[in-house]
């Protein structure tokens, strides 16, 4: 019960928590990073002092410990070049022995090393001269360990962000699916409402035709009636996958456009211009001339009952374009992709469910394509729609 009451609350804090886990993880990378680097410093500092005292043992002719030789060969990991104060030679222990005869490659390591650690100076006391001899500098760089260590933090970013993406579209797609769910228990709840006036009214319209009442009337009513039937077909067919056949879409454009023509103001200029030869598509009838009626309706509002309203189908080689034509207010292009989000709407009292249904209808049901085409502020829209031809 809390969770539901305070679910955007409960989100914010486990958003908040999850990074401040990924803060924390991301600043002890980094301690450990430096201690480990201030590590093998260390250890260098103690292979420098060797090396200091091998020199010392030898100028002094001394019994030399097995302890500098040891400390010498124990490192195996971090790469190093050693240069010669005297000669200019270099000396390098864990770097390839092949790269290692290239001196310019070389060169380039101690800039690369002078970059990621600060180098020794390696000199000893001569007890015979009483002088401070230099041997030479200490270069060093990462050891591998510490390479793969400096790239764990990107790494950890990315599986963190691969893990949110997954997150996000499993949210997402689960919030379409409750969606879609609750829009089509809606669609088949209003069709079933729908069911009874309509059976209702039909009963009446045979006593009416008894009646000796003008058949102009019933004729019309009788198209209301049909209408009525059609649109229940519509809500029933949204929450199910619906039957394609082949249809000629001229025909169906035709009939759903005629039907708005005769029912609209007489101060749009209506105009269709289509082949006089039939153009097959694989259709539902009920829902692509529901589709046509949504996109007729938001042109004749887009012209507030006033203006030039052209439809036009265009067949090419293996699809046919219908497209939809107004001289209303317009739509600026940021808003190219919104109008078809569910929701949004510009009317005052509009529920924004108009081109979302007919997105899905044309995208989802009959595989096609619906975009606008063109617009322009106070000029005009025009919507297109695109099918396979069959």
């Amino acid at each position: 019960m809390f969770f539901t009451k305070h679910r955007q609350l409960v989100r914010w804090i486990i958003i908040i928590a999850s990074f401040g886990i990924i803060s924390l993880i991301l600043w002890n990378t980094y301690v450990f990073f430096q201690k480990f680097k201030e590590e093998e410093r260390r250890k260098m500092e103690i292979w420098s002092l060797a090396q200091q005292e091998i020199r010392e043992s030898i100028d002094l002719e001394e019994n030399m410990s097995n302890l500098p030789i040891k400390i010498l060969e124990s490192n195996t990991t971090t790469p190093m070049i050693m240069v010669n104060d005297l000669d200019g030679s270099m000396n390098i222990n864990n770097i390839d022995e092949e790269k290692g005869k290239d001196k310019k490659y070389l060169l380039n390591l101690i800039e690369q090393y002078k970059k990621e650690n600060t180098p020794f100076e390696i000199s000893y006391f001569n007890p015979k001269t009483q002088k401070t001899i230099k041997l030479g500098d200490l270069y060093y760089g990462n050891s591998p360990i510490l390479r793969k260590l400096k790239y764990y933090p990107l790494a950890l970013l990315l599986i963190i962000l691969l893990f949110g993406a997954v997150v996000y579209f499993f949210y997402k797609s689960s919030k379409n699916a409750t969606e879609n769910k609750l829009w089509s228990g809606m669609a088949k709840e209003t069709a079933h409402q729908i069911g009874t006036p309509l059976s209702s009214l039909i009963g009446w319209t045979e006593i009416l035709k008894t009646e000796n009442t003008n058949p102009e009337y019933i004729k019309e009513i009788e198209k209301d009636i049909n209408r009525l039937q059609t649109i229940t077909e519509r809500f029933s067919k949204i929450g199910s996958l619906p039957t394609l056949e082949q249809l000629d879409i001229v025909e169906e454009t035709k009939e759903a456009y005629s039907y708005l023509k005769s029912r609209s103001s007489k101060l749009i200029n209506f105009s269709i211009d289509a082949p006089d030869t039939p153009i097959y598509v694989n259709l539902n009838r009920q829902l692509y001339g529901w589709s046509i009626e949504n996109l007729v309706k938001n042109a004749i509002d887009a012209m507030k009952g006033k203006g030039n309203l052209r439809v036009q189908i265009t067949p090419h080689q293996k699809h046919v374009d219908i497209t939809v034509s107004d001289t209303g207010k317009g739509i600026s292009k940021n808003e190219f992709k919104t109008i078809f989000e569910p929701g949004y709407t510009t009317k005052k009292r509009g529920w924004g469910l108009g081109l979302s249904l007919t997105k899905r209808i044309v995208e989802d049901f009959h595989d096609g394509k619906i975009k606008v085409q063109m617009s322009e502020i106070d000029v005009g829209t025009t919507m297109l729609i695109s099918l396979k031809t069959v």
